[in-house]
Formats: structure tokens, sequence, C-alpha cells
């Protein structure tokens, strides 16, 4: 077994510390805060092993785990480690043609699931719930899983595949990663947990800062009001959040007035975050709280900076954290500096991070570097700027066009509350630019001329829209991804 606690263990260890203390705040879109104790989260996670070794889930099973945000997503969770198997979180609000598709690449001996019909033995919320019957004393400690983070995944493209992180299921109080880097190793700071934990900022920033003895307060579903609330009620110190999230927050009525003070740690990460947005929360946060980081679930390397470095240097996200990064063009030869190409990172360990199921884990090139698929930049100083996904770029007319810059153009205006930009084939230009956008008002929408004026005042000619199309809602999942490539076979089929 590799150094170090194993998670059941770890669990039982600091209810024996903490007691009655708070461990999770549940709080639901409607009524009160479920509050649990450090004991009571190790009594269920105890009583729900047992449940999971009653249905002959043991060492090195996967389970998977579909539901939202909730008290059983938590519990069934840490029983799977208690029993030492793993846990791949899943989207609770699959189609179920796209969720039986991962389970057949997953391949997991049971599921905790709120579906219907799944095609492997499945346990319920109520069968959780059910399990306070079971025994909640502690359980000897089992051999750890062969891996704890385990995140599924269609992507862009809609092809299924789960990113297996070869991370043994065991708790070491001081690790050098990005993590740690990330989150400074802290003990006993109360975090804010916004994201789905089907996603990977929400798994990362609830379950392992957990281990790490701090207190989650878990949201059932991301609001912007409820979030600010929740900061002030519960003083939470570090929180993570994409940029739709970041954004739906600093359009709200009054935000400058409310109460940030307690927050140390102000994480963003998943995509490209509008300069307003990244100035607002400059003014709500002490720069030197508030993190760009940039990285991947498979573990391959990231980057991070404060936000007073990123004022010094707008749009970018930071210094490599133990990783070196190259950019090369598509002949894989190394650009300039300041010049577009993707993005390749390399760890400084030789052993292969991450492995996928349901397609190819591709080979490192140049002795160890790996690629997230994005394309950016880096400056002379070897900060890096992420342009965009290089799947996402648009060749329209021969120029390189990167959806990222044109929703942030989009997202200054006052009368959207979104935007998605997408190629589509097009006989003149190839691809053609064309913006779907979401009004704060749809009864009153801005007008196409409005919404072009508004772009060219931003941007480049060759960069505007073509079209504006405006729809009542753009189908973002609650980890604030939206699937372009679905977007594009919707427009081209119709």
């Amino acid at each position: 077994m590799a150094e170090g606690v194993p998670f059941g263990r770890r669990l039982t260890d600091l209810a024996e510390r903490h007691g009655d203390a708070t461990a999770v705040v549940f709080a639901p879109r409607e009524g009160a805060d479920e509050v649990v104790t450090w004991q009571r989260l190790d009594e269920r996670a105890n009583q729900m092993a047992r449940l999971l070794a009653d249905h002959g889930i043991g060492q090195g099973d996967l389970i998977v785990v579909g539901l939202h945000n909730s008290l059983e997503h938590v519990y069934a969770t840490l029983g799977a480690w208690k029993v030492g198997a793993t846990a791949l979180p899943l989207r609770a609000d699959l189609p179920a043609w796209e969720r039986d598709r991962l389970l057949a690449v997953a391949d997991p001996k049971l599921a905790v699931s709120g579906g219907d019909d799944l095609p492997v033995p499945t346990l319920t919320p109520a069968d959780v719930r059910a399990s306070t019957a079971l025994d909640g004393s502690p359980l000897p400690d089992y051999p750890v899983p062969p891996a704890t983070r385990v995140i599924a995944t269609s992507g862009s493209t809609g092809t299924p595949k789960v990113i297996f992180v070869n991370s043994p299921g065991v708790f070491v109080e001081q690790t050098q990663d990005m993590s740690n880097a990330v989150t400074g190793g802290a003990t006993g700071v109360v975090y804010l947990t916004v994201s789905p934990l089907y996603h990977n900022n929400g798994f990362m920033f609830c379950y392992p800062m957990l281990l790490q003895e701090n207190p989650v307060v878990l949201m059932e579903r991301f609001d912007a009001a409820q979030a600010v609330d929740l900061i002030e009620r519960y003083r939470a110190n570090h929180t993570v959040m994409v940029p739709t999230m970041l954004q739906r927050i600093a359009r709200l009525d009054g935000v400058r007035d409310r109460d940030f003070s307690s927050l140390e740690r102000v994480i963003y990460g998943g995509a490209i975050l509008p300069d307003w947005v990244a100035r607002t929360w400059l003014e709500l946060v002490p720069p030197e709280r508030f993190l760009f980081v940039y990285g991947g679930s498979e573990g391959m390397g990231g980057t991070m900076c404060t936000g007073r470095e990123w004022l010094e240097r707008p749009g970018t996200c930071g210094l490599p954290i133990d990783c070196e990064v190259r950019i090369l063009d598509a002949e894989r030869q190394e650009v300039a500096t300041g010049e577009i190409g993707e993005v390749f990172m390399r760890l400084p360990r030789a052993d292969q991070p991450f492995h996928y199921v349901g397609t190819e884990t591709p080979d490192p090139i140049l002795g160890g570097f790996r690629s997230y698929g994005d394309m950016g930049y880096v400056d002379e100083d070897g900060y890096l700027f992420i342009v965009d996904r290089r799947q996402d770029m648009i060749i329209s007319g021969g120029a390189n066009v990167f959806p990222a810059e044109i929703e942030a153009a989009l997202s200054e205006h006052a009368g959207l509350a979104d935007a998605v930009v997408i190629g589509l084939p097009d006989p003149e230009w190839g691809h053609r630019v064309h913006a779907i956008v979401q009004p704060v008002e749809p009864a009153a929408p801005p007008t196409e001329a409005e919404l072009r004026a508004h772009c060219r005042a931003r941007l480049a000619a060759y960069k505007v829209p073509k079209a504006f199309e405006v729809v009542d809602q753009i189908p973002r999942t609650s980890a604030g991804k939206v699937n372009r490539s679905r977007l594009v076979a919707e427009r081209v089929e119709s």
C-alpha cells in the first residue's frame, strides 16, 4: 500500500478529533440548510460502506454516483472509499442514451442513482437514506483503490470517455502538487463548493478538502444570490468558480455592498474569463486573494497567478506550477515568444499521470509533453495566455477566429445574459461566425444591428458574427459547459 492514511481511516481520525464540530453544510435551493458533524459524517459513511458491501462492492470495484449535489452523494462517495472502491461521479440529468454510453465505457459494478432503468444494478437515494439502520461503527482499514479520482466526460466532441487519474486512495499530510499550490495546503478553512460534484471543480474542492480537515458548504445547485448569502452566513474562506458563475455574481444588484471580507482565496478556472468580470472581482476582493488557474482533469500540469499579477498582464493565467510549458505549431515546432500555438506541458516525473477508458490515451511527445488541446502563447517572462480551445477555433476566410474573444465582447453587453459563438459551414468563407445569444429580457432582446455595432466597436471586422440567433436559454450544464459540436450539428441538420 502507498505511504499515507487510507481515506476511510482519515475520515474516522477526523471524526475522533473534531466530534460534534461541523464537517458539511448542505445548502438546498429551497428549505433550511442541513448541518452534518464530523462524527455523523463518519457514521453515515460507515453505514453506506456496509450497504455497498452487502451488494458485493469491495476492493478495486468501480461504482457510479449519478446524483445531484446532495448528502446522499457525499455518503455514497465516502462509503465507497471506506471499502476500497472507486467512485465515479456522473451527471445526474444526462439523457438515457448518453448516460448508458458512458456506463458502457466505465463498466461499473453498481450505480447509485435516481434515474430509471439503468443497465447496471442500482441503489436509489432512498436506499442511501435507509442505510441509517445499519451499523455506523468504524470499519477495518481496506486496501486502497487503484484510482480515487475518476471523471467522465463526453467532451465538446460528444465522444464518451472516462479519465482515470493515477492517485492512490491515501491521505498524505504534505504533498507538492498543483492542488496544494492552489489551495495553499490550508486546514480549518471553510470551503464553499458551488460546482456540481460530477465536475472536476466540484469534486476536487469538496472531497479532498474535507479530508484535508476543512469544513465544506455544499450548494445543491449554483445560484448567484444564494452563493453570496452563503459566503456571508458561513464566512467562507475559499471557493472556486467558473466564468459563468463569476459573471452572474458580478451582475448582481448591489454586489459591491456585500461582505466578501472572509474570502482568502477565490479560485477561477475552466474557460476564458472576460476582462470586465475579472476587474469587477478584483474590486470585490483584494487582488492577491484572487487566483487565476489553468489546468485540466488529467493533471498534466498547470499554471497560476494572483490578481495582482493579472493586473500587470491582463489576460494571463500565470506561470507554470511544477511543470514546463512549450507552445508548438502544427508541425510540433516551438513558436516564437508571443506567437499563438498549441499549449504543451511536461511534468517533472516520467510516469503517465492518467489514462483514458473509451478512447486511446495519447502518447506524450518530445520526451514527455502533453496537451489539453488549448491554444495560447507565452510572454517574455514566461506567463501563459490561453486564447481558446484548438477544436473550437473557427477558420473563416483563411483567418483564425477564437470564439472566446467574441463571447467576452458580447458578455459586456448589458442586455445579454449569456452568449456562445460557433462556426457554421459557409460556401464563401469556409465557416462563418455565428453568435447564439440569450437576452436578459426575452420579450425585448437587443436588435441584430445593436449587437453588430457593439461587436464592431470591440473586434476586428472579420471577427464580427455574420448572424445573431436569439434563444431563451443557452444549453449549458450546471458546470457552465456547452457542447458546441451539438449546437453546430443541430443548425446544420435543420
